[in-house]
């Protein structure tokens, strides 16, 4: 079955250039097995009646020693900065560069750039974003298309905007434009209450210059990044108003909520790790009623989200632990 495609046709009606599902995996970044080293699937694709949200649920897992070990996801999550912080031309540009010069000194300083661009702030929400941007790419294959972090202008500042642009490709041939949205808080409820009424404007208002995504769709039609030249002029023109392709985009959801859960044992407790995975499951669906709510509140019943529920053993000790692997707290 031949993938779908995103036509780019010019004013003779020939065939310039044009975008498939396979392009889009192309961009994708980093090993997918990878994140199973730190993240545990427990269930995927799960449903609410009536909604169109696919809720994927992960837990940490354990490792060798019956230990849950959150410092080691941060660690991960550090490593991949540059992957999320950089847009892909800038970072295949500096690979090459090195290449030819049989050095690592344009990616190290592209890392330290990476790294430079997170806030210290003790409650910041971009560890959230940073998981948020793993799972899209390496679990959804769902390629950014938007480095929000190349865009700041103070690392003491949140950029106002989506945690993040994603794109993927309908059956179809629509371009499926996911809207990024994250929450790291103590409790789940408001986790998920927050993440949905941050995402909705995103997905439902009409479209109007005063919209809260048209920034972002202005910033699209001049940022978005396939590293490839042709690729990337393809997709943009869906993002240009004057173009006929700008009326071949569907808006959908990625989001991703962590919280406190109480089923991880204490540190002097070994874990284990089929009774965090029994208990993970028994908790989605206290965060599935919760999610079934909200999205009728918010009025995103016929929208597209994929939702990622991942519970920890603190929401706090999860962000002081991506702070300390970033070398911004001791």
């Amino acid at each position: 079955m031949r993938p779908a495609r995103l036509g780019v046709r010019g004013e003779r009606g020939g065939n310039l250039s044009s975008i498939t599902a396979s392009d889009l995996t192309s961009a994708l970044t980093g090993n997918p097995e990878a994140l199973e080293v730190h993240l545990e699937l427990v269930e995927r694709d799960v449903v609410i009646d009536g909604h169109q949200i696919k809720i994927h649920c992960h837990c940490l897992t354990v490792d060798g020693n019956g230990r849950v070990q959150p410092q080691r996801l941060a660690e991960f999550m550090r490593n991949a900065v540059a992957d999320y912080a950089i847009p892909r031309s800038k970072l295949a540009q500096a690979k090459a560069r090195d290449t030819k010069y049989n050095s690592t000194e344009a990616v190290g300083g592209l890392l330290e750039e990476a790294r430079r661009s997170f806030t210290d702030l003790a409650k910041t929400g971009e560890g959230g974003e940073m998981l948020l941007f793993l799972l899209a790419e390496r679990f959804l294959q769902l390629p950014q298309i938007l480095c929000k972090m190349d865009l700041k202008t103070d690392t003491r500042m949140h950029y106002h905007g989506a945690d993040g642009v994603y794109a993927g490709i309908s059956d179809d041939g629509l371009l499926k434009l996911y809207w990024g949205e994250s929450k790291v808080y103590k409790s789940a409820s408001d986790a998920i209450r927050d993440c949905l009424a941050s995402l909705a404007p995103f997905l439902i208002e009409p479209e109007h210059e005063g919209a809260d995504r048209e920034r972002d769709l202005v910033l699209l039609s001049d940022k978005a990044d396939l590293n490839n030249p042709h690729l990337t002029d393809a997709l943009r023109r869906y993002f240009d108003k004057s173009a006929i392709q700008s009326k071949r985009v569907q808006y959908c959801g990625v989001a991703l909520v962590g919280f406190d859960a109480d089923f991880y044992p204490g540190d002097d407790v070994k874990a284990v790790a089929d009774d965090i995975i029994a208990a993970t499951r028994t908790g989605l669906e206290s965060w599935k009623k919760s999610l079934g709510d909200r999205i009728a509140a918010e009025k995103l019943d016929q929208i597209e989200i994929e939702f990622f529920c991942i519970p920890l053993p603190s929401a706090e000790a999860f962000r002081d632990a991506f702070l300390r692997a970033m070398g911004m707290k001791p």
